[in-house]
């Protein structure tokens, strides 16, 4: 579980000192009554959102089957003495109770990533998901559960991302009118949370004006307050054309604005999916200095300098709205008290 430099730099003590204060609370289970600071991934389907977040966390995600992606997937990163990785099911508090609490009871720990895959597939299997293409079982295609993967170690950073299922824009074989609403309605609940800041995730293989993705974004964050746009394979435009002058453009914030602004990464290619994550890192550094993409601020470019940012812009959104967040405790509590205190009085006058 070795991570590069750049995420053991991730974030000062003073910041994972107040994020801390956000993972506390998380663990409370509280997220159910309160809107907790969180970077959530977002993007329509084959926009990369996955490899943003594995060039992130550096997390090898299994690829072969689109594990990833049938479910929303919650990175818990938190800075312990000792390596652990810890796998579980929150699941959808709409399931039938017995149900629930067989979800709950899936606990898994693992020392080695490359025993992810068949964890998040027997995951998988326990929500109902069929992993099979020929499978004669009719199964949901997408669930409403949250995989919930906690990485502690003496390098990790103090940081949670989720990534969502992608959005579909259409109804496919083996996907259903109901499944496309389902996506719909997951990133909905996410995206639409006051203190969620959205990794809004597009593709430069297509046009960003047929990705749904930016219409969600601005329906629920219309300022652009809360969003961060992120361009994946720059890559794959030809150089000089049209398309990718577009890009360049949408990358300054020249035509869909957000105030937290955009930036480009570079994902591995097809020829690249067994490179390491330093030399990933490498390939995207000698595109973003030859590339007509160098024009573009460094501090907008490449995974080291999006962690950077994501650092410092969480860290400042969890500042801002901790004493919002303390206040929401205090009203939920007094909220939680007042059965106790009616059941007290009742009781008095009846004795």
């Amino acid at each position: 579980m070795n991570t590069t430099l750049s995420l053991e730099g991730l974030q000062t003590d003073e910041q994972r000192l107040v994020l801390d204060t956000v993972a506390d609370i998380r663990k409370c289970g509280l997220e159910s009554i309160l809107s907790l600071p969180q970077l959530v991934v977002c993007g329509d389907q084959s926009a990369g959102k996955s490899s943003v977040l594995e060039a992130l966390t550096e997390i090898p995600f299994p690829r072969n089957d689109n594990l990833c992606t049938r479910f929303a997937t919650e990175i818990i990163l938190r800075r312990t003495p000792s390596d652990s990785l810890t796998i579980k099911v929150i699941p959808d508090d709409q399931r039938p109770l017995g149900e629930q609490e067989s979800l709950k009871a899936f606990n898994e720990s693992i020392s080695d990533f490359s025993d992810l895959p068949n964890l998040m597939e027997k995951a998988m299997n326990l929500m109902g998901l069929s992993n099979s293409s020929t499978s004669t079982t009719i199964t949901p295609a997408f669930a409403k559960d949250v995989l919930s993967i906690e990485i502690e170690g003496p390098t990790r950073p103090q940081l949670t991302l989720v990534d969502l299922t992608g959005l579909i824009q259409t109804e496919t074989k083996g996907v259903t009118k109901s499944d496309v609403e389902m996506v719909k309605e997951i990133t909905h609940h996410y995206v639409s949370q006051p203190r969620t800041i959205c990794l809004a995730v597009i593709s430069a293989t297509n046009d960003y004006a047929n990705q749904g993705i930016l219409t969600k974004v601005r329906e629920v964050d219309p300022e652009g307050e809360r969003t961060l746009g992120i361009i994946t394979k720059p890559d794959r435009l030809p150089s000089g054309s049209g398309s990718e002058t577009a890009f360049l453009n949408l990358a300054r914030n020249e035509d869909i604005f957000f105030k937290l602004g955009w930036h480009v990464l570079k994902n591995r290619s097809f020829e690249e999916a067994s490179s390491s994550f330093m030399e990933r890192n490498a390939s995207e550094d000698t595109y973003f200095n030859k590339s007509n993409f160098k024009v573009l601020p460094k501090e907008c470019v490449g995974i080291e300098a999006l962690r950077s940012r994501l650092s410092l812009l969480l860290f400042e959104h969890v500042k801002r709205e901790l004493p919002r967040l303390r206040e929401d405790l205090d009203e939920a509590l007094a909220e939680a008290q007042k059965p106790t205190r009616t059941a007290r009085q009742s009781s008095s006058l009846t004795g």
